[in-house]
């Protein structure tokens, strides 16, 4: 939903039809802070679509053109406008910010399945999805091939969580020419183990119905969640706080009917934006990166035990559910990390935040990305 539709429905909700009930004051505030954030949002972010990579991709933008870029990579599942606040303080801090659709989301074009992934996948299960064609491989092709049809060929800032994150550590790894330094929200680096796939090692940690094994199958986890419904399904990720890891039983993921109420930093019309923009493209494209897990691990054989040489701050919540994987904590603070990033500069555990730490702490977040980027810029 472009801004400009984000405010018109904001004014909507401000005028009830004469059968509504009237908005508690309570709502009438939210929604007058949600239209005042989208108007300030369409005089800061522009939006084009960039040919890159034999794709179209969507990219907002915010910021001096010229000025040190910053490149936000968004994860799953949300969009560039889950940058929305981080994009206004850095255009304000005089940086240029590039929040693009990653393949698969949003305005960007989410790639099919081709003849080589047909072939490959065979008759067996994946047929047809198209996985194939989002390995770290191709994201990353995606993100030098878009930096170089905007004009950035110098080395950029890179700021990414969820997806995004582990996108950003494979950008690093493959190329660091292009990276000045990078902040990581949620997913840290973890080096490639040679002796197990992921999903596989997933599997036998967690069991079939753990989130990500159940996401393998193509078409499956689709109809589930056509079965909830687009903003449902959204609600359900977006307000998941359990530390735990997160099950997805066969017998359901809950019902049509569950009530699941927002937390205090994000609204309704949010929750309508990601909705817009699900509705169009289905989940397809952003489960497809899970499915491609497997896949990029074979591609990134050569890099097993390889560095990151790029310098680092690494930010999660404490109540984050990848800081609960058995052996991350320790792998983060005892050494383990600064040894595979040896220019890691910081870790920040913030208390009592979820995941989506970038819009559940938009102003400490955005505080923290400023103050780093600084030292290099």
């Amino acid at each position: 939903m472009p801004v400009a539709r984000l405010l018109a429905s904001c004014c909507c909700l401000g005028a009830p039809s004469p059968s509504s009930p009237l908005p508690t004051d309570s709502k009438k505030e939210e929604i007058m802070a949600a239209a005042a954030a989208a108007a300030a949002d369409s005089e800061v972010i522009t939006h084009r679509i960039v040919e890159a990579n034999g794709l179209r991709l969507h990219v907002a933008e915010a910021g001096p053109a010229g000025a040190p870029a910053v490149l936000l990579l968004h994860g799953f599942p949300q969009t560039w406008y889950a940058w929305r606040h981080q994009m206004r303080e850095l255009a304000a801090a005089g940086y240029h910010a590039l929040a693009p659709d990653m393949r698969g989301y949003g305005d960007s074009d989410a790639p099919g399945p081709g003849a080589a992934a047909d072939s490959a996948a065979g008759a067996g299960a994946g047929a047809g999805a198209g996985h194939e064609r989002y390995t770290a491989m191709h994201v990353i092709g995606d993100l030098v091939a878009l930096l170089d049809a905007v004009g950035e060929r110098e080395p950029v800032f890179v700021v990414a969580h969820d997806w995004g994150a582990l996108t950003a550590w494979n950008l690093c790894l493959l190329r660091p020419d292009r990276v000045r330094a990078l902040v990581a929200l949620s997913v840290a680096f973890t080096p490639r183990s040679p002796a197990r796939r992921p999903v596989d090692g997933l599997r036998a940690l967690y069991g079939d119905d753990y989130y990500i094994c159940r996401i393998q199958e193509p078409g499956v986890i689709e109809a589930e969640f056509a079965r909830l419904g687009t903003e449902l399904v959204l609600r359900k990720f977006l307000a998941y706080r359990d530390p735990g890891p997160l099950l997805m039983p066969k017998s359901g993921w809950g019902s049509p009917d569950d009530e699941v109420p927002l937390p205090s930093w994000i609204t309704e019309e949010d929750i309508k934006h990601y909705a817009s923009k699900f509705d169009k493209t289905g989940f397809t494209g952003g489960l497809n990166y899970y499915r491609a897990l497997n896949k990029t691990w074979e591609l990134t054989s050569p890099w097993t035990g390889a560095e990151i040489k790029v310098p680092a701050k690494f930010i999660v919540g404490d109540l984050d559910l990848t800081y609960h994987t058995p052996g991350i904590q320790d792998f983060i603070h005892k050494g383990g990390f600064k040894k595979f990033v040896p220019l890691l500069d910081d870790v920040v555990i913030m208390k009592d935040v979820g995941h989506f730490i970038n819009e559940e702490k938009p102003k400490e977040v955005s505080e923290h990305i400023i103050s780093f980027i600084k030292k290099f810029s």
